[in-house]
């Protein structure tokens, strides 16, 4: 008997232990909104995840700086998915039945969000895309937004550019088929290219992680294009153009806003010196908010933010304008209010969130030239 006391006396305790922490945990999570974020931290794109989390953060810090949203302070807990879509559905089960987030952000490339989407769509959690432009994404459920533009509309951009600015006929492709992002884009560029009277005289394929495209290059070079379109990942890129002039083949690259990346430029050796690409922001964009912003992310960092860096900002302060608005951390309210923003004043420009969650807003086209991203032209939706 005095054994079985014991016990009791100890369950007891326990209980009521797990119930003083239990208060505690509530009365710190009632000071708090925590928001979850996903990205490539590390792996083949990890400048991708780090420039996107530094534009969160810097978000987070001015909102909290401000005030915070609905009286709370934001609170970022972050996963690193390694460039690999396995781990982003992961990173955000975790994030969504563990960590209990109000909301989620990630990630840059587009088999990863559409990997991850299906888990907050389940869990009634709203996720914001900063930068994934595969059309796809935004249909795995009406709890999936983007604040960046789709691919039909950047390989429109992309099309009309190479044959209507520089008046070109005969264009040939090098995409990766193991990246949805990759396959879209160059599906879009096709169909509006060959809808301005444009040809596609070759295609090509590779898959993400290969280094030697020398039988690529060999079958493209016999097509005699004018240009070659090449909508992959920056880590690719500069390895595609070196091979591409070694074979010497001289005219110029184009691609979309998967080049945008710091290393593309050195990495490359010149290679791509001419060469053009998509994009969602360029400092010249101007406006007093856009260089406010890159002078308080150099101050922070010590270097310029590229353009996924502005979209992770823009991706967190519209999504805590929208808890601010709805009032609530409830998901459905959330999602309510993403769906209505309108006119939201982004530093990659205006941006409306449509009837299919995803941002009508315009984009840029980019020139490498010498050690700098040159800015082209703006294309508006």
């Amino acid at each position: 008997m005095r054994h079985g006391h014991v016990l009791l006396l100890a369950l007891a305790v326990a209980v009521a232990i797990g119930a003083v922490m239990t208060g505690c945990g509530k009365q710190s999570a009632s000071n708090e909104i925590l928001i979850g974020e996903y990205g490539s931290l590390t792996g083949t794109t990890a400048d991708f995840g780090i420039t996107t989390k530094n534009g969160i953060d810097l978000a987070v810090e001015e909102i909290n700086n401000a005030g915070g949203v609905l009286g709370k302070k934001i609170r970022l807990i972050i996963q690193d998915d390694r460039s690999d879509p396995a781990e982003a559905k992961t990173a955000v089960t975790k994030l969504v039945m563990q960590d209990r987030v109000a909301a989620v952000l990630g990630e840059v490339a587009s088999t990863r969000s559409m990997a991850a989407a299906p888990v907050c769509q389940q869990a009634g959690v709203p996720m914001i895309t900063p930068s994934s432009t595969n059309p796809a994404v935004t249909k795995r459920g009406d709890y999936i937004f983007r604040v960046c533009f789709i691919d039909d509309f950047q390989g429109t951009i992309c099309a009309k550019f190479a044959a209507e600015t520089l008046g070109l006929k005969r264009a040939a492709i090098i995409k990766d088929v193991k990246n949805d992002y990759s396959v879209g884009l160059a599906k879009s560029f096709t169909d509006s290219f060959s809808k301005l009277g444009g040809q596609i005289v070759g295609e090509v394929s590779y898959s993400e992680g290969d280094t030697d495209f020398s039988s690529q290059i060999t079958a493209i070079r016999g097509t005699k294009p004018q240009i070659i379109f090449v909508p992959g990942y920056y880590q690719e890129v500069d390895l595609i153009a070196r091979k591409a002039r070694q074979l010497g083949i001289k005219v110029p690259l184009l691609g979309g806003d998967g080049w945008d990346s710091s290393t593309l430029i050195p990495n490359s050796g010149g290679a791509l010196e001419g060469s053009y690409f998509s994009n969602h922001y360029d400092a010249a964009m101007g406006g007093p908010e856009v260089k406010k912003f890159i002078a308080a992310y150099r101050k922070k960092f010590g270097s310029d933010p590229n353009a996924l860096a502005a979209l992770g900002y823009d991706a967190m302060h519209i999504m805590a304008r929208a808890i601010e608005r709805a009032g609530s951390t409830d998901g459905a309210k959330i999602r309510d209010a993403i769906a209505a923003t309108k006119n939201f004043p982004g530093i990659t420009g205006s941006i409306t969130i449509d009837k299919d969650r995803n941002a009508v807003k315009p984009g840029v086209i980019l020139q490498i030239k010498g050690n700098k991203f040159q800015y082209v032209t703006t294309v508006r939706p």
